[in-house]
């Protein structure tokens, strides 16, 4: 799985504020629109559709929000360190501090499961994690995340 392709480092973002899983998710949809030229709207719509089955928050205080998003051509990702750990309602009840955002088109959901297994994965690791909670800039924080990623 070659991570850089799906995510690059102008897509990694530290720091976002945000009070609420349902306000990040909106920071979420402005960052992926602004990054894959798609209109913020549907991103936030299809990404809340989503959340309503279930939770996103896959524990360890890490969030995989996802969605299909009709016209895009291949997964795409946006990876965040939010401020402040807000409640994701993950399976653990543990604040989420990071969230991988996956979004994928229509004609890739056999790919973006692939995608989304060796997201999970990876951010399963508790040395990936330390390296990538300690980061201090957005460079040091995509760094630690894809560091041997294409193995």
């Amino acid at each position: 799985m070659n991570l850089p392709n799906i995510i690059r480092p102008e897509h990694t973002f530290i720091g976002v504020s945000a009070p609420t899983k349902w306000r990040a998710l909106q920071i979420i949809a402005e960052k992926t629109a602004r990054a894959f030229s798609v209109d913020s709207q549907i991103i936030l719509k299809e990404l809340e559709a989503r959340e309503r089955l279930g939770s996103t928050g896959i524990g360890n205080g890490i969030a995989i929000p996802h969605a299909a998003i009709e016209g895009m051509t291949s997964p795409r990702g946006v990876l965040i360190r939010f401020a402040q750990p807000l409640d994701f309602e993950a399976i653990d009840d543990i604040l989420t501090d990071i969230a991988f955002v996956l979004l994928f088109g229509e004609n890739n959901r056999g790919e973006y499961l692939n995608v989304l297994s060796a997201i999970a994965r990876r951010l399963q690791s508790d040395g990936l994690l330390a390296a990538i909670r300690k980061a201090r800039t957005a460079d040091e924080f995509y760094s630690g995340f894809i560091a041997d990623s294409r193995a």
